[in-house]
């Protein structure tokens, strides 16, 4: 694990992706996160287990980031009935090829943003326990509970000038947001 004192976490993570035979004819393979490593060392597609049709493999190693300003986020999911680490792949070239892992984060804001572009898959892994005790041990070393301090309005007037409202070719105060009346030319 890098320890930066700068607000900054990185710790190795490997992703361990499971291939099931699929269930129509247009998938012929599933592939969802079966487990995460941590500390893991580099490695790209290396077989962990087999059984039948089933085939675990080591896919890659990412890197586990947490900032000092997404502190909000890990105590969140900290707080979750199951803490999670998700993961977030893109679909490989055909449907035989492993989703590609792009990173691992554990916030769950950060996963969201990546489940509105649609682009991405995020995958949902229970966090493991070496994983939790590093959260919990950058949270307490950076984390600081903001205040809620409502906002005050200022006792300034600003309906008092009306800027910019209508046009000015328009002639009575009755409606100043109409479109100014084309002149009509009678045809003769």
């Amino acid at each position: 694990m890098i320890y930066n004192p700068d607000q900054y976490c990185a710790l190795p993570l490997g992703i361990v992706l499971r291939r099931t035979p699929g269930q129509t004819r247009w998938a012929k393979y599933y592939w969802r996160v079966s487990g995460v490593l941590p500390g893991a060392g580099p490695a790209a597609g290396q077989v962990l287990r087999s059984e039948g049709d089933a085939v675990e493999v080591h896919a890659a190693t990412v890197t586990l980031e947490m900032h000092g300003a997404e502190t909000e986020a890990y105590v969140h999911e900290l707080q979750a009935e199951v803490p999670s680490v998700y993961v977030i792949l893109r679909e490989g070239d055909t449907p035989a090829d492993a989703p590609e892992a792009v990173l691992a984060t554990p916030s769950p804001y950060e996963a969201q943003d990546y489940c509105d572009s649609g682009e991405e898959l995020v995958e949902k892994i229970a966090m493991p326990p070496s994983v939790r005790v590093a959260v919990e041990a950058f949270i307490e070393d950076f984390h600081a509970e903001e205040t809620f301090k409502k906002r005050k309005r200022d006792k300034q007037r600003v309906d008092l000038k009306a800027d910019g409202i209508g046009d000015r070719r328009i002639a009575g105060m009755t409606d100043v947001y109409a479109s100014p009346a084309r002149k009509r030319e009678r045809l003769i």
